[in-house]
């Protein structure tokens, strides 16, 4: 096995589903991910982003994505 068929093995082995955390009422229906939770929360206290921001946003929302909590 070549250097780079061991690297592209490892590259689709780390891609992997989010983790999903649910939360009580306060969020949405609809899933959020955790890059997009810091965006809107930056964004209200008027943080402007930066060059990275959207790639790090991108990163944590393949990372941990919220879900709403069904009610029992």
């Amino acid at each position: 096995m070549t250097k780079e068929s061991k690297r592209n093995d490892s590259l689709h082995q780390s891609e992997h589903l989010p983790h999903r955390m649910r939360l009580p009422g306060f969020i949405s229906d609809e899933e959020i991910g955790l890059g997009d939770a810091i965006q809107r929360t930056t964004a209200y206290f008027g943080i402007k982003p930066c060059g990275g921001c959207k790639q790090r946003a991108a990163m944590l929302n393949r990372w941990l994505v919220f879900t709403r909590q069904q009610p029992r």
